[in-house]
């Protein structure tokens, strides 16, 4: 018998007795293919790692992919879109609304002291040839009214270099003005002293006094307000500039939320969502609260300028250039032709004869003006009436000068300070007063207009800014609501 190899398993299909053998469990997938790697060559610098950036935009690009990640971006953007309006609306009109209740309170005050000092200064230069003329006939009230001047045009110094920017050149000028006013007013008391003794050097005095006036002190109390008439040009300008940037953004926010709303009805045949619709609404109030208040904002500040400011400053300009004209009818009389001007082609005249001429001319194109710009009777008038008597003060002024170039200098003088039948100083008294109501009336005009055009400002800011929060919390909250269906 030979040997049995017992290693071999018998060849059949019956499976041996014993214990059942456990499942295999399925076999694992294959791993997938490993990437070449690539070795980095000598002296090449790694592959830089990628930017939070580029990370960030793939995960909005994989929200976007699902609809309640594009519904969280549409929110976001309403809601960013909503407070952009609201924040920009309540900037621009905050600066306007500020720009407006400047020209009120600050620029046009400071610029109506400017031409009060100017007149004031121009006042009291005529008051102190008209006493100077008159001797020791010199009445109370005229000395009173020179006094009065001198102490307007101190006080108004006084408040104009308060509101001025230190350093500037508008405190450099009421700082020049503030030295000269004393030194003017000891030339004209050593004038009027000298005077009243009989000393013919008075004139020179008084002289010195107008010059220093007329060639120093009025050109510089012109220039600060010309300055102050800029600034207040300027505050206008801040005031009416149309705010383009918040009515933009106010209708992108507006097409914004429509086409969210459409959107949303789109997928869900739903026609209104409230949240949307909230937050459309307190858009739309913003933004026609924004263009209507600007719109009558803008029509009452230009109303302010046409009637009021322009009005003003023609009539500044009529009254300077009658104070101007009595003083030197005043000194045309004191002077007695020892000034003259050189007219060209060897022709000469009195300077003052000649300055009054020229003021009188002006005097009558700028209440021409003013007369076009009165809007209504009670400004109409006083205009009509100031060139009523200035036309009789041309033919009683015509009497004196006839008067003085025959040699009856007491006549003509008489004729002039009042003393004399039917003189000039009630017509130039008449003149001012009459310019004096007009500018009252035109400064209560101007008052009125651009109260009305700042308080069309009034809440606007605030109430932009409050809506514009409500706005984007409802945009939020209808946004929310259709991203609670997929919870």
């Amino acid at each position: 018998m030979g040997e049995v190899n017992v290693t071999q398993p018998p060849e059949s299909s019956t499976a041996p007795p014993g214990p059942t053998a456990a499942v295999p469990a399925p076999p694992a997938p294959p791993a997938p293919p490993l990437r070449p790697t690539v070795p980095t060559p000598a002296g090449a610098s790694p592959q830089p790692r990628r930017t939070a950036f580029a990370e960030g935009a793939d995960r909005l690009r994989a929200a976007a992919m699902t609809e309640p990640g594009r519904l969280r971006i549409i929110g976001a953007v309403l809601a960013l879109l909503v407070v952009a309006f609201g924040s920009v609306t309540a900037w621009q009109m905050t600066d306007r609304a500020a720009a407006a209740d400047d020209v009120l309170t600050s620029s046009q005050p400071l610029s109506s002291d400017a031409a009060d000092i100017y007149r004031s200064l121009a006042d009291a230069n005529t008051a102190a040839a008209s006493g100077y003329l008159a001797g020791r006939q010199e009445k109370p009230e005229m000395r009173k009214r020179y006094e009065d001047d001198i102490r307007t045009a101190a006080a108004k110094l006084v408040t104009a270099a308060a509101s001025s920017d230190p350093g500037s050149e508008s405190a450099r000028t009421i700082e020049r003005l503030s030295e000269l006013l004393p030194e003017y007013k000891g030339l004209v008391e050593t004038a009027r002293a000298n005077n009243r003794q009989g000393y013919p050097v008075g004139g020179a005095y008084l002289r010195a006094a107008n010059e220093q006036m007329q060639q120093e002190m009025l050109p510089k109390a012109e220039r600060l307000y010309q300055r102050e008439n800029q600034r207040l040009r300027s505050d206008y300008a801040d005031a009416k500039e149309f705010p383009w940037a918040a009515i933009g953004l106010g209708v992108v926010a507006l097409g914004a939320l429509a086409w969210a709303q459409h959107r949303n009805y789109r997928r869900t045949n739903r026609v209104l969502n409230h949240g949307l619709v909230t937050a459309s609404a307190a858009s739309a109030v913003v933004l026609l609260w924004l263009v209507v208040g600007h719109v009558v904002a803008r029509s009452g500040l230009n109303d302010s300028y046409d009637h009021g400011v322009r009005s003003l400053d023609v009539l500044h300009d009529a009254r300077i250039a009658s104070l101007t004209a009595r003083s030197d009818e005043n000194l045309a009389l004191i002077r007695r032709g020892a000034d003259t001007k050189d007219l060209g082609g060897g022709r000469t005249a009195d300077a003052y004869a000649w300055g009054y001429d020229d003021q009188i001319g002006k005097l009558g194109a700028a209440l021409t003006a003013a007369a076009g710009l009165a809007d209504d009777s009670a400004g109409r008038k006083p205009v009509a009436d100031a060139g009523s008597y200035m036309k009789a003060w041309k033919d009683r002024h015509g009497v004196a000068q006839g008067l003085s170039d025959k040699g009856e200098y007491q006549q003509a003088r008489d004729k002039v300070i009042g003393v004399g039948k039917d003189p000039t100083s009630v017509c130039f008294d008449s003149v001012d007063g009459a310019l004096k109501t007009a500018l009252r009336h035109e400064q209560a005009e101007f008052r009125q207009a651009a109260g009305d055009g700042r308080d069309a400002l009034t809440g606007l800011p605030v109430g932009a800014a409050v809506l514009a929060v409500l706005g984007a919390a409802g945009a939020v909250t209808g946004i929310g609501r259709r991203l609670s269906e997929y919870r």
